[in-house]
C-alpha cells in the first residue's frame, strides 16, 4: 500500500476511535490523544469504552500501531495531519457548542514547529475553518505551518467500522494543493483499491476493481455536505412518519406506501422506515445547529423546524396507542424490549425508547426493560427502582406483562419465539413502535398487535376497544 503517513487523532469518542484503528488498518501510524486518563488506561489494556461491531477485533490487531495517550503535545509534534474528534454538542440556542474544539486548536498551537494538516472530523458548522485558522493566527501559528481541512465522517452507529473502509464517498475540503494532496495521500488505500487486495481486508462494497470516490471541494461546501446529509436523512425519517399517520387514519398501510415510494430510484428505500423516529447523537443535534447556521446566514430554513416537530410528535402518538391499546397506565405491568435509539450500538443519547419509558412512569405505568448492549448505559438515566425494573433477557422482561412494547429495532426482536411469548405474557398484546413484524403472523399467534402506519389488528377473542383510536 502507499507510504504510511504519521496521524494524530484528538478524541477517542465514537468518532475518534473509529478514525483510529482504520487509519491503521489502512496502514498509517497513529497517536490517539485523549484527556481522560481513565478511558486512556482502558485503551491501552486492549478495552473497548463503546459498543460496535468489529472494532473490538480491529483494536487487538493494531495495538503496536496505535498509541493511546494524554500527551497531546508530543503526539502533535511528530505528527503530519491532526484530525480534531472532540464532542461538538448541542448548545440552548440550538448552535454546536465549539468549547471544546476552540481548547484544542489553542492547545495543538503551542506544538507546531513544522507544516501540519489540521482536519476537522468533528460536526462542525460552515466556517469553522475559518475560526480555527483565527484561533491558530491569534496564538501566533506562522500560516505557512499549518491549513485546515474538513474532512467529515458519515459512519452509522453499528456499521462504522464497513462504513469508514468502504464509504459511499470521502469528502475533503481543502483550500489548498498542499493539504488536499496530505488527505488524498491518507485515504489513497481506499481510493486507489490497494487496500481491498491486501490479505484480511474487511470485506464490504468497495474493491479494487470498484474503490472508494473521493470528492474534493472547498471547506465551506464540506462543513454544509455533512449537515445538509443528516439533515436531508432525518427529513425522510420524519416524511414518512407524516404519511404514516395519515395512511393510519384511512386504513392503509404505512409499509405497502414505503415500498411503493422507495421502488422509484429517485427516492430509494432507505430511512423510509415509520416507527417512533430518529434519536441518537447526530440527528438531533446536527438539525438544530443546520437552522441555527441558515438562520445566521439570513436564509429560511423553517422545513428544518418542521422536521423536528414530527420527529418529537411522533413520540406522543406512540405513547397514545399504548394508552389506547391499555384504556389506563396507572397500575399496569409493561415489558419495554428496547433502550438504545436503534439497534446495533449501545447508545442512548436521545433514544426514543428512554422518553417513552419516561413518560410511562410518570403516567403510572412500571416498566421491565431488556436491551442486549444498551442496558448500563439506561440506568444512569432510568436508575432501577420500584416501577424501573431491567431482565436478562426478553421473555424475564415479558413475565405476566398488559402489553410487550417493541422500542428498538435489534434483530433479535424480530426474531422473538411468540409462542413462547404468549406463554409469558398476563394479556398478548404487542404495541410495535418499529413495525418489525407483520400483522397477520402476530395475530395467528393469538396477539393483538398495534404498530405504525397500519391498521392495528386484534385477536377475535379480543377484539377491538370501542371508543378508542386504534
Amino acid at each position: 500500500m502507499p507510504k504510511s503517513v504519521s496521524i494524530c487523532v484528538i478524541g477517542s469518542g465514537y468518532v475518534g476511535l473509529v478514525a483510529a484503528v482504520c487509519f491503521a488498518e489502512m496502514g498509517h501510524t497513529v497517536t490517539c490523544v485523549d484527556n481522560d486518563e481513565a478511558k486512556v488506561k482502558t485503551l491501552r489494556a486492549g478495552g473497548v469504552p463503546i459498543f460496535e461491531d468489529l472494532l473490538p477485533d480491529l483494536l487487538a490487531k493494531h495495538r503496536d500501531k496505535v498509541e493511546f495517550t494524554t500527551d497531546l503535545a508530543s503526539a502533535v509534534e511528530r505528527s503530519e495531519a491532526i484530525f480534531i474528534a472532540v464532542g461538538t454538542p448541542q448548545g440552548d440556542t440550538g448552535a454546536a457548542d465549539l468549547s471544546y474544539v476552540e481548547a484544542v486548536v489553542s492547545e495543538i498551537a503551542r506544538h507546531i514547529g513544522s507544516y501540519k494538516v489540521i482536519v476537522e472530523k468533528s460536526t462542525v458548522p460552515v466556517y469553522t475553518n475559518e475560526w480555527v485558522s483565527r484561533v491558530l493566527h491569534r496564538h501566533g501559528v506562522d500560516p505557512k505551518f499549518f491549513d485546515v481541512v474538513s474532512n467529515p465522517e458519515f459512519l452509522r452507529e453499528g456499521t462504522a467500522v464497513i462504513d469508514f473502509l468502504h464509504p459511499d464517498r470521502i469528502v475533503v475540503g481543502a483550500n489548498s494543493e498542499r493539504s488536499a494532496d496530505v488527505l488524498k495521500r491518507i485515504y489513497a488505500p481506499l481510493t486507489d483499491g490497494t487496500y481491498y487486495d491486501q490479505p484480511g481486508a474487511l470485506p464490504g462494497p468497495c474493491s479494487a476493481a470498484h474503490p472508494a470516490r473521493v470528492i474534493v471541494t472547498s471547506a465551506q461546501s464540506a462543513e454544509i455536505i455533512k449537515h445538509a446529509s443528516n439533515a436531508f436523512l432525518a427529513l425522510k425519517i420524519s416524511f414518512i412518519n407524516a404519511v404514516g399517520n395519515l395512511a393510519e387514519s384511512v386504513d392503509a398501510d404505512i409499509e405497502d406506501i414505503a415500498l411503493g415510494m422507495g421502488l422509484d430510484s429517485r427516492i430509494g428505500p432507505k430511512f423510509l422506515r415509520a416507527g417512533l423516529g430518529y434519536g441518537g447523537s447526530c440527528f438531533p443535534k446536527d438539525v438544530a445547529a443546520f437552522h441555527w447556521v441558515a438562520q445566521k446566514q439570513g436564509v429560511n430554513f423553517e422545513l428544518l423546524q418542521e422536521i423536528r416537530k414530527i420527529n418529537e410528535t411522533q413520540r406522543e402518538v406512540f405513547f397514545n396507542k399504548v394508552l389506547s391499546a391499555l384504556w389506563t397506565l396507572r397500575g399496569k405491568r409493561l415489558a419495554a424490549f428496547g433502550l438504545a435509539f436503534k439497534g446495533d450500538t449501545d447508545d442512548i443519547r436521545d433514544s426514543p425508547a428512554i422518553s417513552v419509558i419516561k413518560k410511562l412512569l410518570e403516567a403510572g405505568a412500571s416498566v421491565t426493560a431488556f436491551d442486549p448492549a444498551a442496558m448500563d448505559r439506561a440506568k444512569d438515566v432510568l436508575p432501577p427502582s420500584a416501577k424501573m425494573n431491567y431482565a436478562s433477557d426478553m421473555y424475564e422482561a415479558a413475565k405476566d406483562a398488559d402489553a410487550v412494547l417493541i422500542l428498538t429495532d435489534w434483530k433479535e426482536f424480530a426474531s422473538i419465539d411468540l409462542v413462547k411469548l404468549n406463554q409469558q405474557v398476563k394479556f398478548p398484546i404487542i404495541i410495535d413502535g418499529r413495525n418489525l413484524y407483520k400483522p397477520k403472523d402476530i395475530e395467528a399467534h393469538g396477539f393483538t398487535y398495534v404498530s405504525v402506519g397500519r391498521p392495528a389488528s386484534y385477536h377475535a377473542q379480543q377484539g377491538k376497544p370501542r371508543g378508542l383510536a386504534s
